[in-house]
């Protein structure tokens, strides 16, 4: 009866957290957000499927590498009524992202082993402050998404051999959505781990190295242009206490940065050791599978802010001398992405501290004294992270918040189209850019 149980609670389980995390992810955005189109998704991506089709759009090249699953969602739009294509759009993303919390529920079982702590974990993506300001409900920043679900696909040993492939194509979408998803490689070795589930750990292997080596040979064959020059290595530390590390609490990063300018790096400095108190604490309390995780995620933030920096011309940025005028500076994708990842690596580390049972067994040596601190830390950020995603569950301030909103644009477009019999596509006004609407599609 209990093996019943599990067999059936855990997928229901995984069921109605990726739901209500597509449906936080939802609200989050507001009306104006969800019915605008940004960047990409009326681009680039609109663009090239109107000119090559489903098919040769999939692994198309863009910004020296493939997006498959942001292309496969803009599919999907492109095949309903033009109209709606914004809000399939958004919906869809949310969906994908509901998807990832879900998995991020059951794969992280046999790590995160308090289900309060692995409930909080696999929301983690839909109830950071800063992800409704640019990443969240859009096909074209879906790919950051795809760098917390990897460490758990990774580092998973399947019980099944139909698990472990279903695992292989979600890794191999995932690799194939974000290049940077190598970085977590390293955690394929827990799976071969033991002698049992080796054979299981093939398929995740070979599909995430067939994804890679059509990631690699798209950045060589096709070259990302990038901003020349790079930033010191101070601006990329502050920066990164300022942008993720301040944005896993509170989005308004440039009341942070005005606090910062008035009353000095202490008010992010105080919290900050705090946290690494809890990542090295869980760090040397953790068996290895843990160990690897937290590391893994606490690495992967600093890595994806540095990479960014490095792309996107952030020598221009001195954020280790802020001045007030830097306060104007908006949230960016890499703020969310490496903030993500941070929150993820403090959530697991929290797990480890609140259960001393599944301690490494040196940890296990610091008594009653040791489990306190432990539970007393992990409970301290459990609450924080809960308390910052009460107090920013409303929808706010996006980068979509002033529209256009696309569905408002159609009559005009259509009408359009019928003045001119000759008019085969019509330019709409998207954020920031603008998409090409065919007249074909609008009359569909």
């Amino acid at each position: 009866m209990d093996r019943v149980r599990r067999a059936v609670g855990a997928p229901l389980a995984a069921v109605v957290v990726g739901l209500l995390a597509t449906a936080l992810a939802w609200h989050r955005l507001g009306p104006v957000t969800r019915g605008t189109v940004w960047a990409e998704d009326g681009g680039v991506f609109l663009r090239e499927r109107v000119a090559l089709g489903p098919v040769d759009t999939l692994l198309h090249p863009y910004a020296g590498y493939v997006h498959l699953v942001p292309r496969l969602v803009v599919d999907l739009g492109y095949a309903l009524p033009a109209v709606r294509y914004a809000q399939v759009v958004s919906l869809a993303s949310c969906l994908v992202v509901g998807g990832v919390c879900a998995l991020v529920l059951v794969l992280s079982r046999d790590v995160v082993r308090p289900w309060p702590f692995r409930l909080v974990l696999a929301a983690v993506p839909v109830v950071l402050p800063l992800a409704p300001v640019e990443t969240s409900g859009n096909a074209a920043n879906l790919h950051w998404y795809a760098l917390v679900l990897v460490p758990w696909v990774f580092a998973h040993r399947s019980r099944t051999t139909r698990g472990a492939v279903a695992l292989a194509a979600v890794a191999a979408a995932a690799v194939l959505t974000e290049p940077q998803a190598v970085l977590f490689a390293p955690l394929l070795l827990l799976g071969w781990s033991s002698r049992r589930g080796s054979a299981r750990a093939l398929p995740v292997t070979v599909a995430t190295v067939a994804a890679a080596t059509v990631q690699v040979v798209t950045a060589v064959t096709h070259p990302r242009t990038v901003v020349p020059g790079a930033p010191a290595v101070r601006d990329v530390l502050a920066g990164y206490l300022l942008r993720p590390v301040a944005g896993a609490w509170d989005p308004h990063l440039g009341r942070v940065l005005t606090a910062v300018v008035e009353r000095g790096w202490w008010v992010l400095l105080v919290p900050v050791a705090a946290l690494a108190l809890v990542l090295v604490a869980a760090v040397v309390a953790a068996p290895l599978r843990a160990r690897c995780v937290v590391v893994a995620f606490a690495v992967g933030s600093g890595v994806v802010w540095t990479a960014a920096g490095l792309a996107n011309g952030g020598a221009g940025r001195h954020w280790a001398r802020p001045v007030a005028s830097m306060a104007a500076i908006a949230p960016q994708r890499y703020d969310a992405a490496a903030g993500l990842l941070l929150v993820s690596a403090a959530v697991v580390a929290a797990a480890v501290l609140a259960d001393p049972d599944h301690w490494s067994p040196p940890a296990r040596r610091t008594g009653g004294p040791g489990r306190l601190l432990g539970a007393l830390a992990a409970w301290t950020v459990v609450t924080l992270v809960v308390a910052s995603a009460v107090l920013h569950v409303a929808p706010d301030a996006t980068r979509r918040s002033g529209g256009p909103v696309w569905a408002a644009q159609m009559p005009a477009a259509a009408e359009q189209c019928r003045v001119d019999p000759s008019t085969e596509v019509v330019r709409v006004r998207t954020a920031p850019w603008s998409a090409p609407v065919p007249c074909a599609w609008l009359s569909r």
